[in-house]
């Protein structure tokens, strides 16, 4: 903490947020519209909703928290629906539940738009100012205090600190205290937590070069086009026509085997491999180096090179981050195919930042340890600005909802993304940065992003997040599919031969009995859109609900053994468990069991069941208690 004998009362606040990332973005935006006097504080303003990494926004699992946090009356969704240069729909060659969204965002107005979005919201106040102690009274929060000594009174603090928490910034040899791209660092705060009795840990992330489009020999490359039909983000979109937008172009390259070699020549200069960072890095983003000694028999890795912003030149070399030496970076940038005139006009770096065990939050992500302070975005572990974004309008309705004396909002694991997500960061933590993939999912199928707004809109309009308006939409899109479903069950085909000879040109068997066009949709050679045929009175449903529908019927065997598995996921989750039971008066646990139930503190049975270490044997002995009475509280 920064030594400051003069401070002053700056004002009092419901909630107070320190970040304006995509995390602290949705918990001001979250907080302030459910009626609550809101402040977000930042080392700059120029951090509000930036992009320092990639220029996208969704990707495969990631797609599916955008939808969610739009579903429950987020902005993430709404605002990259107004600033998208290009737009991609990932994986339609598999099933359903792993399609994914992904656009490139105009990063320059990203962040414009989105900061005029909080500079317009009510009870929303910006300031430009670093934090650096909470103050709390008696394990509950009161106040936090600037640098410059301002005191902000508030009833719930969220920490939303993404990469600047002490951040540093390598490059080879050079390093220097610093957030992303330049911006300053919170270098203060991480005294405060530790003060606090927060045990924090290092993590890496890092970031390629940003290079000068006009310096791209484009001709080498395969372009990579967008989508001719754009589909939204946002569910208020549902519907739009985008086709007036002119999509930029990504383009598909590879590095050589020269790239290779200049790269294992100066590895020792590199800080990860030289022993200067002491952050663990991303597994599933790894720099260029990482790759180079994780598959040695690789000669050559993918390379997309990126548009940023209309308004730049810039580009974004995704696949190649490096925290080697500028001149290194020079040499084997220009080893790329396409690039080998490449000006770099921002070299690439690794950052490193503080982060804490989020096995010391709820659910909720408020502590455990100190009532009204909250943790969202990658100061939990994560990565990605659409797991902040998550955390971040988690965190902020919770916070809305304690000081509203309402009950919390808590998101299970078969109720959304957002739910395995902070279930996976609160009950095993995280040795790592934490991305979102839908193997992460058990219950994808029944979680797809296109039914984001039937699992989530009426929890949103339940906090209060989304209008009424919407959530009747919702409601009437819901039984219009359920509806044209229900139709298609009583719309019966018998074996005629004109029948048959229309199925057979649709690539189908004919009827040897009478069978329903519900029945008939099961088949994979045949689609809604294909049997219109035989549907003479089919209501004129938009293209997304007929997807749904025939989602729905396909894929309706899986879902009902997916519901039926749900069913007793959540059976587990009723069995509530006391907050500060001390497990070792419980005769029959293992004594590893002890110890994790002991430092984990699960809210209940199914949560405890996911602790590694604890075993099957371990929880028929906490169920034991439970129907005895011993574990009640």
């Amino acid at each position: 903490m920064l030594e400051n004998n003069y401070k002053y009362k700056a004002g009092s606040y419901d909630v107070v947020v320190v970040g304006a990332g995509h995390a602290g973005c949705e918990a001001g935006l979250a907080s302030a519209r459910m009626g609550l006097k809101t402040l977000i504080l930042t080392t700059s303003m120029e951090s509000v909703a930036d992009m320092p990494c990639n220029p996208n926004i969704g990707g495969t699992g990631k797609g599916h928290i955008v939808r969610e946090v739009d579903a429950l009356g987020g902005q993430m969704a709404i605002n990259i629906d107004k600033t998208f240069i290009q737009s991609r729909m990932l994986n339609t060659s598999k099933g359903p539940a792993v399609h994914s969204l992904r656009v490139q965002a105009d990063k320059v107005k990203y962040h414009q738009v989105m900061k005029k979005t909080l500079e317009d919201q009510e009870n929303l106040d910006l300031f430009e100012q670093e934090v650096d102690k909470i103050n709390y009274k008696d394990g509950k929060i009161v106040s936090c205090e600037t640098i410059q000594g301002a005191i902000f009174d508030t009833k719930a603090l969220i920490i939303a600190t993404g990469t600047y928490l002490n951040g540093k910034i390598l490059i080879g040899e050079f390093e220097k205290t610093s957030g992303p791209h330049g911006l300053q660092a919170a270098t203060y705060l991480s005294d405060s937590l530790e003060e606090m009795g927060f045990k924090l840990r290092r993590f890496k992330t890092g970031t390629p070069a940003r290079i000068d489009r006009k310096s791209v020999h484009f001709d080498k490359t395969e372009v990579q086009k967008g989508d001719r039909e754009v589909i939204p983000f946002s569910f208020l979109n549902e519907g739009e026509d985008f086709s007036h937008i002119k999509q930029e172009n990504c383009y598909l390259t590879y590095t050589s085997e020269k790239t290779k070699e200049i790269i294992m020549d100066n590895l020792d200069r590199s800080p990860i491999y030289g022993g200067f960072i002491k952050g663990v890095g991303p597994r599933y983003c790894p720099s260029i180096e990482d790759k180079m000694v994780r598959f040695p028999d690789r000669d050559i890795h993918q390379v997309f090179i990126e548009p940023e912003s209309l308004s730049t030149d810039e580009m974004y070399v995704q696949g190649v981050s490096s925290s080697l030496p500028q001149e290194v970076q020079m040499d084997f940038y220009k080893t790329i195919l396409g690039l080998e005139d490449v000006k770099i006009i921002r070299p690439a770096y690794a950052i490193e930042y503080d982060m804490i065990d989020t096995r010391k939050l709820y659910r909720t992500l408020e502590s455990k340890d100190y009532e009204g302070l909250y943790f969202a975005g990658q100061i939990n572990g994560s990565s990605g600005y659409e797991e902040a974004a998550g955390q971040g309008l988690i965190a902020g309705i919770n916070a809305g909802l304690k000081i509203k004396g309402e009950d919390p909002l808590i998101l299970d694991r078969s109720d959304a993304y957002i739910g395995v997500l902070i279930d996976d960061l609160t009950t095993k933590g995280t040795k790592e940065p934490y991305r979102m993939m839908t193997s992460r999912c058990e219950y994808r199928l029944t979680m797809r992003q296109d039914n984001a707004d039937l699992r989530l809109t009426e929890k949103g309009y339940r906090v209060g997040l989304v209008s009424k308006e919407r959530y009747e939409k919702t409601l009437g899109k819901k039984e219009a599919i359920e509806n044209e479903i229900q139709r298609l069950k009583n719309i019966i085909l018998t074996p005629k031969d004109e029948t048959n000879k229309v199925l057979e040109e649709l690539g189908t068997s004919p009827l040897k009995n009478a069978l329903s066009l519900y029945d008939l949709i099961k088949r994979p050679e045949l689609t809604y859109e294909s049997l219109r045929i035989f549907d003479e009175n089919r209501p004129d449903l938009p293209r997304f609900q007929q997807i749904q529908v025939q989602t729905e019927i396909k894929y309706e065997g899986y879902i009902r053994k997916q519901m039926a598995d749900i069913d007793k996921f959540k059976k587990l989750e009723e069995h509530k468990l006391p907050k500060n039971y001390d497990y070792s008066k419980i005769l029959g646990l293992k004594k590893e069991s002890v110890e994790k139930l002991n430092e984990i503190k699960p809210e209940s049975v199914g949560q405890a069941s996911r602790i590694s270490g604890v075993s099957p044997a371990d929880i028929n002995v906490l169920l034991i208690r439970l129907k005895t009475g011993e574990l009640d509280g």
